[in-house]
């Protein structure tokens, strides 16, 4: 039986690890990102009217920045009204009400700058600009009740549907950036409509089978996924987002019609991810060339793109995965994304943002490239946060993320209610028919206990996510263990469930030492540390008087835990014993350098470069 998703909306995060990071974001992120949108002109260009000539030219994609932060503010509208937040969200759907045409068309660059290009261009992002208008609609409404912006919405996908279903009269017969798609879907099941449901299945069914596709010069139709019919689609190729934003609304599809053509393929490409392109960061797309996957088990540091839009997406494909398919390593990937490089892609402090999330830093190495000639330049990540970006899809994306980071906590099949990633909140929901209450108390991802406590009882199954990295697991009800049954990630325990019985899992949580495939030929005799879900990462200190690639550690490293505070934010750290060569000003020896001892601190791989520009690794040797 297919699941269905427990929406963020029937959760309140109460405490712990989600409840800091939305406080942050509430009180800093959200103005944060307002305010360099409002400095860039984004949110000027929906009031329309720019002429060559005039500063603030729009770009392609700024509706969809738009529309990204709207989203996100909605949901935290969704959970406290703010007069201010609010009047600043209105006032944006006011400009695109006044900017829409009369016949539903809504893009203020084409509308303001190539008014004649009007679906003439697949390689732009028109409709994907109108997919993200949709999200921050519903989301709107479901907040506020305000549905001006949901009736601007579907008078501008009215027209689309007309112009490219019903007439093909625009250029080309699919997005060149995916992701009207799920959100078709998504509106689909809010309003209950079903012209919207069979839009998205017709542009994922006409992808990869028209005669008018086109992509970028010098640039093969893999970038976006039109090589091939979705059903036939078993590598993942071309752009991570766009991708990920496909095979998201694929999964849509296969759960809405019960595809199970549409569902291997999904299956497939989920595997060809995470079991041959995917860092141990959970970070995807490891070229800035198109922002792409490669090929299977190219994994560089140094270089690594890893996007942080992308590993958002990723962890929305892994939702819906875990509906079509009660496997727990769909919960282990959308753990493993974010946790690390999603989280990474913001700085403790809220207000700065990485794009890429690469696995390793060497200023040095920065610096001589960034003294060059744009020609002689290597292409490098960035080792510092920063505001904004020209392209700032991430900020925003972010925002709605951590927003709604509730909708994975869990999901409903008949009478089982699946608990797939542990945060603290009390939740209400629905198992057939009988309202069920689950107040959840955990220190994860620091901590192993999770204790849910049934705030209104009923008969049903619970099933409880046991992370791939999990050993030995107690689970106990009421201070007894209990036996259930472990299928294939999950403990299910059923019993009629009385109000205030309280279920306990204890997950182990000692750090482990992890190798790559020996075919990642970039992490060849390395190895990383991981705690529970997350990463952990080595950056040098100033002081510091060795390299940190030079560092080394044992196999069977002990850890001693202990914390420190970065931007008022505690985080753990991993205390360990390294070896390092000594020192010696030969470039090159026959003698063998002695090794010495040195102490070793580890932090999460998400709080790298918020101490300043540092040398950072991932990956470490082992002895």
């Amino acid at each position: 039986m297919k699941g269905r998703e427990v929406s963020f909306r029937e959760t309140e995060i109460t405490g712990g690890f989600w409840k800091e990071r939305q406080d942050r974001f509430r009180s800093v992120t959200i103005d944060a990102v307002y305010d360099r949108f409002e400095e860039t002109g984004r949110f000027e260009a929906l009031k329309g009217g720019w002429k060559e000539g005039m500063p603030g030219k729009p770009h392609i994609f700024w509706d969809s920045d738009a529309a990204k932060w709207i989203e996100g503010a909605a949901y935290f509208l969704q959970k406290k009204r703010d007069e201010k937040l609010e009047a600043r969200v209105d006032e944006l759907i006011a400009r695109l009400e006044k900017e829409q045409c009369a016949d539903g068309y809504l893009n203020t660059y084409f509308t303001s700058v190539e008014p004649e290009a009007r679906f003439t261009r697949q390689t732009e992002h028109e409709l994907y600009c109108a997919g993200h208008l949709a999200e921050a609609a519903i989301a709107y409404a479901q907040a506020t009740g305000k549905t001006k912006l949901l009736e601007i919405t579907e008078r501008y996908l009215t027209l689309i549907d007309r112009v490219f279903r019903v007439e093909h009269t625009a250029s080309f017969d699919v997005p060149g950036h995916e992701e009207i798609e799920l959100a078709l879907f998504r509106l689909y099941e809010y309003t209950g409509k079903e012209c919207w449901k069979t839009l998205a299945e017709y542009f994922l069914n006409e992808r990869g089978c028209g005669t008018r596709e086109t992509t970028y010069p010098g640039v093969g139709l893999e970038y976006m996924q039109s090589h091939l019919p979705v059903r036939r689609q078993r590598e993942a190729v071309g752009h991570c987002v766009r991708a990920l934003y496909l095979y998201s609304a694929m999964a849509d599809m296969a759960r809405a019609d019960g595809d199970k053509e549409m569902e291997e393929a999904c299956r497939a490409l989920f595997a060809d991810i995470t079991g041959r392109k995917m860092a141990i960061t959970g970070g995807v797309g490891s070229t800035y060339l198109g922002e792409a996957f490669t090929f299977a088990y190219d994994l560089p540091e140094y270089t690594a793109y890893n996007e942080t839009c992308a590993s958002i997406a990723l962890a929305m494909f892994c939702r819906r995965m875990w509906l079509l398919d009660a496997d727990g390593k769909y919960a282990d990937c959308a753990e493993r994304a974010i946790y690390n490089t999603v989280l990474s892609g913001i700085s403790l402090s809220g207000d700065h943002f990485f794009y890429e999330n690469p696995l390793a830093a060497d200023p040095e190495r920065n610096r001589f490239s960034e003294s060059r000639g744009e020609q002689q330049r290597e292409r490098l990540p960035i080792l510092e946060r920063v505001r904004v970006f020209d392209c700032s899809c991430c900020p925003p994306n972010l925002l709605r993320m951590v927003g709604s980071i509730a909708d994975y906590m869990y999901s409903i099949s008949g009478n089982t209610v699946y608990a797939h990633c542990y945060m603290e909140g009390n939740t209400t929901l629905e198992v057939e028919g009988k309202q069920i209450g689950l107040e959840q108390r955990t220190a994860y991802p620091y901590g192993g206990t999770v204790a849910i406590r049934v705030t209104a009882g009923g008969t049903f199954t619970m099933a409880l996510h046991i992370p791939g990295w999990a050993g030995n697991t107690k689970v106990t009800v009421n201070k007894k263990t209990v036996s259930g049954t472990l299928c294939r990630g999950y403990f299910y325990l059923e019993r009629e469930w009385k109000t205030g019985d309280e279920l306990e899992l204890v997950l182990p949580m000692q750090p482990r030492v992890v190798e790559a495939n020996p075919r990642a030929v970039h992490l060849c005799g390395r190895a990383a540390v991981q705690c529970g879900p997350l990463v952990f990462c080595a950056e040098k200190a100033d002081s510091d008087d060795w390299v940190l690639r030079d560092v080394r550690i044992r196999e069977n490293a002990e850890f001693e835990r202990d914390w420190m505070e970065l931007a008022g934010i505690k985080i753990p750290v991993l205390k360990t014993v390294g070896q390092v060569r000594a020192e010696r000003s030969e470039l090159y020896t026959e003698t063998m350098p002695e090794r010495k001892e040195i102490p070793l601190e580890l932090i999460p791989y998400f709080a790298w470069a918020n101490r300043g520009v540092r040398d950072m690794t991932v990956w470490l040797l082992v002895s």
